[in-house]
């Protein structure tokens, strides 16, 4: 079973955006998915609610604060959506319960400042997950985008890809659904964004 924790300490950077929409994509591919919603504002629980019976079913996961709980038997992957303010305690749980943990970063300064000691205690591996940096709403070629890899390359942490600013995925959560169950032509330029990222996921070590 794969658990991929969707993790940053700032609110507003995108984390259940990303985490809906990796889960989407495992159950766009025929997997038994459960989607944990950990935020005590549940953005996830809330979407899920909104999802269409006839898309992948995605499963809702109680995790319960500071209690590492077992999953179904039979679960294939399991997408966490953390909450802001995320540490002590419940981050140990989550980083033992986790075997793959992106954190969505958007590349400003005030971002990168108040996810500082987040990542630096990720990069110390004081852990067995493997660890990764999203780049969120900016555009690849940009300075800023630059920045964020040099900043990740000072913490040995790779930068896994970018996603772009886009109505496209405020409009697909409004019907709960992803860009995995859309016609590829409508979301063409966000699935090309998505490819290295979901490589890197796909192909950690577990």
């Amino acid at each position: 079973m794969r658990v991929i924790a969707i993790a940053n300490p700032k609110g507003g950077v995108g984390k259940s955006t990303f985490a809906t929409n990796l889960a989407g994509y495992f159950a766009a591919q025929g997997n038994r998915v459960m989607l944990g919603d950990t935020d005590v504002q549940q953005s996830s629980r809330i979407w899920l609610g909104l999802r269409p019976a006839n898309l992948p079913t995605i499963t809702a996961w109680e995790l319960a604060d500071n209690t590492v709980a077992r999953p179904p038997k039979g679960t294939s992957h399991v997408v966490l959506d953390t909450p802001a303010g995320l540490k002590g305690s419940k981050l140990d749980v989550i980083l033992k319960l986790a075997d793959t943990v992106v954190v969505p970063l958007q590349p400003s300064i005030f971002d990168i400042l108040a996810t500082e000691e987040f990542l630096k205690k990720l990069a110390r591996r004081e852990h067995t997950c493997r660890v990764g940096i999203l780049g969120m709403r900016v555009n690849a070629r940009s300075r800023s985008a630059d920045q964020l890899r040099h900043y990740a390359g000072q913490l040995g942490l790779p930068v896994l890809g970018y996603l772009r600013d886009t109505q496209n995925y405020i409009q697909l959560a409004a019907h709960g659904a992803t860009l995995w169950d859309v016609a590829p032509s409508r979301v063409e330029k966000d699935l090309e964004q998505w490819r290295d990222i979901l490589h890197w996921i796909q192909h950690s070590n577990v």
